[in-house]
C-alpha cells in the first residue's frame, strides 16, 4: 500500500461525515463538494499519484510525508524503506558548517568566510560568532571537501552534512 494513501486514509471517512452534514444542513460549496467527491472516488494508486502530482504543483519534496516520520503499512515497509535508503546512500550536495573555532584564529576565518560567501565584514563576523553555523549548502562533495579544508587550515573545526 503505498505511503500517501496510509496518510490519507484515516481522513475518508471524515470527509464522508463532513460531506454528508454539509449536505443536510444545505450549507455547501459546490466546487469543494464536487472535489471531495471525486478525491474519494479515487483508488489507492490514483491517489498516491495525486498526491505526487500535487507534491510537484506545491514544489515539495516527494519524500516529505515519509520523512515526517510517516508510517508505512506492513506490506511496503520493506520496498518503501529500501528505495530511501538508496536515496539517503548517494548524496550529492553538502552542507559545510563550522563547529567552533580558536578565538585566536577568528580574523582568519571571518576572512575566508567572506572570500567564499561575498559577505561583508559585518555579516561575516557575525555569522562566525554564531557557531555552529551553516556557511554554504548544496556544495558538489569536491567544493564543499576543499572549503573545509580551507577553513580547517585558517583555524576552525568543521564538518560536512
Amino acid at each position: 500500500m503505498p505511503l500517501f494513501f496510509s496518510k490519507l486514509a484515516p481522513l475518508v471517512p471524515r470527509l464522508r461525515r463532513l460531506s454528508t452534514a454539509a449536505a443536510t444542513a444545505g450549507v455547501e460549496d459546490p466546487k469543494l463538494s464536487r472535489i471531495a467527491d471525486e478525491l474519494l472516488a479515487l483508488s489507492p494508486a490514483e491517489l498516491d499519484d495525486y498526491a505526487a502530482l500535487l507534491r510537484l504543483k506545491l514544489r515539495l519534496s516527494l519524500t516529505s510525508s515519509a520523512a515526517a516520520g510517516g508510517a508505512c503499512p506492513a506490506g511496503a515497509g520493506d520496498a518503501a524503506g529500501g528505495a530511501e535508503e538508496a536515496a539517503v546512500a548517494v548524496k550529492t550536495a553538502f552542507d559545510v558548517k563550522i563547529e567552533k573555532y580558536e578565538a585566536a584564529a577568528k580574523i582568519k576565518i571571518i576572512k575566508e568566510v567572506r572570500a567564499v560567501t561575498d559577505l561583508g565584514l559585518k555579516e561575516a563576523k557575525e555569522l562566525v560568532e554564531k557557531a555552529p553555523v551553516v556557511v554554504r549548502s548544496g556544495l558538489p562533495k569536491e567544493e564543499a571537501e576543499a572549503l573545509a579544508a580551507k577553513l580547517k587550515a585558517a583555524g576552525a573545526a568543521v564538518a560536512l552534512e
